[in-house]
């Protein structure tokens, strides 16, 4: 499956229908917020007068903790105070730009858990016959408790020559070019070294970058996976897309897309901030890494069900002529199998095939353990 299908499986378009410029708010009926990138701005444009709005609008939303901008030091302040000033203003989100973060404060004796957050950039879509051509891992400890990162940031990023052209496409989308490349290569025993300390890889869409550095470093298939895409459902959390920069500019943060050092701190930033249930999208990943993904083939279906299937999110594979699903848990495959034997198979007997996989599996293109479940 390709990163586009992944990605639109799970309710998503690859490209997101709203722009991440604008304020999820527009999708509740409630009044679309400007959103202003501060680095876009001159110092006069911010000090223009705003005009009084006809009618009421929403309260401000909370801004992430003010990062240091660049220039000099002088316009920096002045920029500040005058974001300060935009942000108070209910008709404006001020965005900006994310910073790195190489520590996240010391540590106190408790209880931590190593998570890495890995991206790749590669040659094209298909991990059998394409190659990474760029690695970014950012290692870090999380707090159990509290589901934030403790500690410094460990970072490893590297180019690696692919032995053949990169595609124009390619380089359009990330910048990476032949020249960047050439006589690279990542250093195999610090990127073993770093992974083997690792309690958990995260990635956003494992399902595309696990297959390629499963087959590039054998370290990554002894560790256990999660997604940050499909494991944190998004939709729920009142997000109108799973891409990155969406997720990002809805704490507000803009960043430069498509290079992997950059997405990893965009990823782990987004992870360490606070979810509907008030856990943290770190703590949410590293609790569903124990648990197992099924992939539920309905085989046998009638013909005449397909539509039902496919409004339910099933997909069709076209090589095993069956409909199938994806389900996180051991209580959304009881209540498919429930659906399935009253929509589908209209209380008859039948036989669906099941695709256990855990952790250790999961995103990766090996397969899983596979056995049949009455329904």
């Amino acid at each position: 499956m390709s990163k586009t299908d992944q990605m639109s499986f799970f309710g998503f378009e690859a490209e997101p229908a709203v722009a991440p410029a604008k304020s999820v708010k527009a999708k509740t009926g409630r009044t679309a917020v400007p959103t202003v990138k501060l680095s876009d701005l001159t110092l006069s444009e911010l000090t223009q007068p705003v005009a009084p709005l006809a009618s009421p609008s929403p309260a401000p939303q909370a801004l992430p903790e003010a990062l240091p901008l660049q220039g000099a030091p002088e316009q920096a302040s002045d920029a500040e105070a005058m974001a300060q000033t935009l942000s108070q203003h209910p008709d404006f989100r001020v965005l900006r730009r994310l910073q790195p973060r190489t520590d996240y404060g010391p540590l106190n004796g408790q209880t931590t858990r190593r998570v890495i957050v890995l991206d790749t950039e590669t040659t094209g879509l298909d991990a059998r016959n394409e190659k990474v051509i760029e690695l970014a891992m950012l290692s870090v400890l999380v707090d159990s408790a509290t589901g934030q990162p403790v500690g410094p940031v460990t970072l490893y990023e590297s180019f690696e020559d692919p032995g053949k052209p990169i595609p124009p496409q390619i380089t359009e989308i990330t910048g990476i070019d032949d020249s960047m490349v050439q006589g690279q290569r990542i250093d195999d025993a610090a990127v073993t070294a770093l992974v083997e300390q690792a309690d958990l890889i995260v990635a956003h869409n494992a399902g595309f970058d696990r297959p390629f550095v499963e087959a590039r470093w054998p370290v990554f298939a002894r560790k256990a996976w999660n997604c940050s895409f499909a494991g944190i459902d998004w939709k729920k959390e009142g997000s109108g897309s799973a891409k990155l920069e969406f997720l990002a500019s809805e704490r507000g943060w803009f960043y430069d897309a498509h290079r992997a050092q950059v997405d990893c701190h965009a990823l782990l930033q987004v992870l360490s901030s606070p979810l509907s249930d008030g856990q943290t999208g770190l703590s949410r990943l590293l609790n569903g890494a124990g648990q197992t993904r099924y992939k539920l083939r309905a085989t046998g279906a009638p013909f005449e069900a397909k539509d039902k299937l496919k409004s339910r999110g099933y997909r069709w594979d076209g090589e095993g002529r069956v409909w199938w699903c994806s389900l996180a848990s051991d209580d959304l495959l009881a209540a498919e199998c429930t659906w399935l034997r009253a929509e589908v198979y209209g209380q008859r007997s039948a036989r669906v095939q099941l695709e256990a996989m855990d952790s250790s599996v999961q995103f990766s293109s090996r397969a899983g353990l596979v056995t049949e479940r009455a329904v």
